[in-house]
């Protein structure tokens, strides 16, 4: 026996601190299970949902490194400094971030109807193939998300149908529900991603360190099991 944990995580593709902390997540649940009796290992279940940083971004996106530094008032050299940062940060958590002099910014709200999509119709896990497919075509293959192309091929790589997945990405009612969402999130004040809710009830903020998941995580289960 093994003890289901649900986290639902609110993030966008184009959130680089949204892998690391699915990542750190992952990490400190293998660390809590290697340590664990096998009654007490955690089994987790994400489900993720649409956040979008850039909602306004125009058809061909926008250079990574000049909106950033736009957006958050940084220097070529603080970018390039916070860039690296997170190449190493994501190296030392098994992803790979390949970030260029040309790369770009897009908009992502395709690629979270891919990722409602694959929840609604197979179930959490199939989900979250469909995410990391996309953060991997995004941060470590470079690929334009909003080309319709691209998305296809990203679902195919990640297992789903080419004509499935283009009728999602041409389906109204995912549409809306997606937009639904998005404000559902927002009216409950997520206004910064990721942002991640533990078994339904405790929301932590941020990409935080694997060491401190692992003591929410423990935290969390103790008053579980008192409730």
């Amino acid at each position: 026996m093994t003890r289901k944990l649900r986290f639902d995580i609110v993030s966008d593709i184009v959130c680089p601190w949204c892998i690391i902390g699915y990542k750190q997540v992952e990490k400190a649940i293998a660390a809590l299970n290697t340590a664990a009796d096998e009654a007490d290992k955690i089994q987790a279940e994400f489900y993720w949902h649409p956040f979008e940083l850039n909602p306004n971004m125009p058809a061909g996106g926008e250079n990574a490194a000049e909106h950033i530094a736009r957006k958050y008032g940084r220097t070529v050299e603080q970018g390039r400094q916070a860039r690296q940062a997170l190449v190493d940060k994501g190296a030392a958590l098994g992803f790979t971030f390949n970030y260029g002099d040309d790369m770009h910014v897009y908009n992502s709200f395709g690629g979270h109807k891919l990722i409602h999509w694959a929840g609604a119709s197979f179930g959490p896990a199939a989900q979250t193939r469909m995410k990391l497919a996309l953060f991997n075509a995004y941060f470590t293959e470079g690929k334009n998300i909003d080309d319709m192309d691209v998305l296809l091929a990203t679902a195919m790589k990640a297992g789903f149908e080419s004509e499935g997945a283009r009728a999602a990405l041409l389906d109204e009612e995912i549409t809306r529900a997606v937009r639904a969402e998005q404000h559902m999130w927002r009216e409950r004040d997520i206004q910064g991603v990721p942002a991640i809710i533990i078994a339904e009830k405790y929301m932590v903020p941020g990409a935080q360190d694997a060491d401190v998941f692992q003591n929410i995580i423990k935290n969390i289960l103790a008053k579980e099991a008192a409730a």
